[in-house]
């Protein structure tokens, strides 16, 4: 493809004030207005101080850009230009945006907190965010260092991974047929560990997770940094099953070498090859489980006895390590899941290995609305962080509402093809008409987004 034209005689102004470069925001705001989002503000969060007036306005409107692709205060500026004063109103400046994130407390954050738990099972009861969660569900949980320069902002340090900046704890909530939204996060200083208020962010996932249509199973996945008695206590007391990554510790790995050789399964990995003759699959891998009880240093009621499925997988080079292995890992790689799950064995093993959707979700986070953290301010960051998954899970609503392909998109592509489309708005008897590129490649599933979130089919009485 080439210029049409010669460079000369192009040239480029912007004065058309009839022009939007969002055009996708209106069906998306609709939809948050129908979900409550502003409602909930004024209902939840009450801020005193100065700039912290008319939170049912500015949390919208932060929310608006994020999802328009704004990464930064100075980036919400975008909702500000040509025709968008004609769609929408009560638009405020990033200037008095970012004084509004500065006046949060703690206390104020988890207000927030409480408006995204309660607006996510709006989502779904509007739209088909969560499909099958009435059967299965699953919360997992991971954390994430979000990487700062310099040493002007509150809380940050160095993390378990040597990395400079901030913390986000981050728990999600996903279907079989469903990609993840997220269910509860918490911004924490950097130089904290995985586990510091996992428990109780876990609980909150869980009362969020429910209460979006998780009526069924729903089985709490995370790794080994969350191998403790909190997070699985809080999992059975909520009705919950769990599966976690055992930590290799001498226990662990007694209760391994107890495994007899005949248990062990082969089972379906990445390059296994079906053996026709002998009806099996032929891989380096195998699994096994035997029965375990955690936590024993702990007092009596806080051990658990369940499940210890374990996986093995043949080394590469399998010398002895200067690690003062033993036997045991002379020839196998192992990987120890803890788990109550009322599935079968491989069932079991293999959707702990999906535990792993958690990591696409914060790579999506990093990748728009928490590819920095703006403020000075501690809690400004964490406040905008409850601000960029209220803004992430509606963008996952927007595409489940526009079709099957965007259902699962990441929400950087639902931004490129639903969100940012450029539109001139006309008027024709007395209504606004949105004048979109012809030929947009994406206009089916737009105009579904746009008719279901601005004009839906009546409730069932």
């Amino acid at each position: 493809m080439r210029l049409l034209h010669a460079a000369s005689t192009v040239t480029a102004r912007f004065d058309d004030p009839n022009l939007v470069s969002a055009a996708g925001l209106v069906p998306v705001l609709g939809l948050a207005h129908r979900c409550g989002l502003g409602e909930l503000t004024a209902r939840h969060v009450e801020i005193d101080a100065a700039g912290g007036a008319n939170p049912q306005l500015k949390v919208p409107a932060i929310v608006a850009g994020m999802v328009a692709g704004a990464d930064s205060i100075d980036d919400l500026d975008v909702l500000r230009h040509g025709g968008m004063a004609r769609l929408f109103e009560e638009v405020r400046a990033p200037s008095t945006l970012g004084t509004f994130l500065r006046s949060f407390t703690f206390g104020h954050v988890r207000q927030l907190d409480a408006v995204a738990a309660r607006f996510l099972p709006r989502l779904a009861r509007h739209t088909p965010i969560l499909p099958g969660a009435d059967e299965v569900a699953y919360v997992d949980v991971d954390d994430t260092i979000r990487r700062t320069y310099g040493y002007a902002k509150e809380g940050v340090g160095y993390g378990y991974s040597g990395v400079k900046g901030l913390n986000a704890l981050i728990a999600t909530v996903s279907t079989p047929l469903g990609a993840p939204v997220i269910a509860a996060a918490r911004l924490r200083k950097g130089a904290t560990s995985s586990a510091r208020g996992a428990a109780r962010l876990v609980a909150d996932a869980l009362v969020t997770a429910r209460a979006a249509g998780g009526t069924g199973l729903v089985i709490v996945r995370a790794d080994s940094a969350f191998y403790n008695s909190g997070v699985v206590g809080v999992a059975r007391r909520a009705g919950a099953h769990f599966s976690v990554t055992a930590r290799m510790d001498p226990a662990v790995t007694r209760a391994i070498a107890g495994i007899p050789d005949d248990d062990w399964t082969t089972i379906r990995y990445p390059n296994a090859i079906f053996d026709e003759d002998e009806q099996r699959w032929v891989s380096d891998a195998e699994v096994a489980e035997t029965c375990y009880t955690a936590f024993t240093s702990r007092p009596k009621a806080e051990r658990v006895t369940a499940r210890l499925i374990v996986r093995r997988v043949k080394r590469l080079n399998p010398r002895t390590t200067s690690s003062g292995q033993g036997e045991l890992f002379d020839t196998w790689r192992y990987h120890a899941v803890f788990t109550d799950s009322p599935m079968t064995m491989i069932q079991a093993e293999t959707d702990h290995r999906g535990h792993a959707i958690v990591e696409q979700v914060i790579a999506d986070l990093k990748g728009s609305a928490l590819a920095h953290v703006p403020s000075g301010r501690f809690t400004a960051n964490a406040a905008w962080l409850v601000l960029a998954t209220i803004a992430f899970n509606l963008t996952r609503a927007a595409g489940a509402l526009a079709g099957v392909f965007h259902t699962r998109a990441a929400t950087a592509t639902i931004r490129a093809h639903l969100l940012t489309v450029p539109a001139r708005i006309a008027t024709s008897a007395r209504r606004l008409v949105l004048h979109l590129p012809e030929h947009w490649p994406w206009r089916h599933a737009w105009q579904q987004l746009f008719e279901t979130a601005m004009h839906p089919p009546p409730r069932p009485v």
